[in-house]
């Protein structure tokens, strides 16, 4: 759900966006027919996320910063997804997800960041020896820890956990099959530079302050989101801790310029975004470009997992196909 809220955009039909861009005068009722998994997200209703999908497995997983809850599906046999939520975000935002991925032969792993809904009691007090901050170490080395007892895996990182698995791929490339990234910040430095429309504002705003304002324009849901999805967002506010997301937001006003580094990488790279991002397309196209990847617009606004989870999925299973 990651700053959904503050950046309102419209909602669009749940349509898959090929590159380039399908014209005005196309018709989403002719695409979604002709495309399976577009008729399926077309077809979503109010959901409620707070419940998992049957057969999803919930466990904790002990990381370096404390215990992440996690939810999986599938044989751990099979080769690994890891699915890594953005801030404000958790485990369930790839409830749609998981089935498929499991179904299609592989092993699909989530869990909440440090400080964030169900592993709010992970942090970096809990480090060995303890820090003040939750920084991008913190992050990577749990990610690390994940990957060390599932990996190689193809991993999938959302928004501002997209800039954590960028660092994780560059420390440890073997420890992964293929990268994904969603609607992560397409430029380094202060990322929210960019943001579509009121990004001129960011470099004014302090980082205590910009959190909070996400925190508000999320919980005022200005993008209209339906009342299951807002269920799952009011119940993960009761426990996240807010000096988390205010180091997140810190994080990314400070974001690394890796592209340089992840162009010269091996590891199989896709990027797909929202029509409707809170970055303009213009931007993750460049980025995409930039580190060699593949990329997808699909009709959505920041959250490609949330309404649009039947294309993306079939667009990781291409890659997965595709990559070692």
């Amino acid at each position: 759900m990651a700053f959904r809220g503050i950046f309102p955009g419209r909602r669009l039909p749940r349509r898959l966006h090929p590159e380039p861009a399908a014209g005005p005068g196309a018709d989403p009722g002719a695409a979604a027919a002709a495309d399976p998994a577009a008729a399926r997200d077309a077809a979503l209703g109010d959901i409620d996320w707070t419940v998992l999908p049957p057969g999803t497995g919930r466990s904790f997983f002990p990381a370096p910063s404390g215990a992440l809850a996690a939810v999986s599906m599938g044989s751990p046999a099979d080769t690994p997804v890891i699915l890594v939520p953005g801030a404000m975000g958790s485990k369930e935002d790839f409830s749609l997800i998981l089935p498929e991925l499991a179904a299609a032969g592989y092993f699909a792993f989530s869990y909440d960041l440090a400080g964030q809904y169900e592993s709010a009691g992970a942090g970096p007090e809990q480090l060995h020896p303890p820090r003040a901050h939750y920084d991008y170490d913190l992050f990577v080395d749990d990610l690390i820890s994940v990957l060390a007892v599932h990996g190689p895996a193809h991993v999938v990182g959302y928004s501002f956990a997209g800039v954590v698995v960028q660092l994780t791929a560059l420390r440890r490339p073997d420890l992964f099959r293929s990268m994904t990234l969603l609607g992560c910040p397409p430029r380094g430095g202060q990322s929210f530079r960019g943001v579509s429309r009121i990004g001129w504002l960011a470099p004014l705003i302090g980082d205590r302050i910009s959190a909070d304002l996400i925190v508000w324009g999320v919980r005022r849901n200005f993008i209209r989101a339906p009342a299951g999805r807002m269920k799952l967002v009011n119940l993960r506010f009761t426990v996240t801790r807010r000096d988390s997301i205010r180091d997140m937001v810190r994080l990314m006003r400070h974001a690394p310029d890796l592209r340089a580094a992840l162009g010269a990488t091996t590891v199989p790279k896709f990027v797909g975004v929202g029509a409707h991002d809170v970055w303009p397309v213009r931007l993750h196209r460049e980025f995409a470009a930039s580190i060699g990847a593949s990329f997808a617009v699909y009709a959505t606004g920041h959250s490609p997992s949330e309404e649009s989870p039947y294309q993306l999925t079939r667009d990781l299973l291409r890659l997965y196909r595709t990559a070692r």
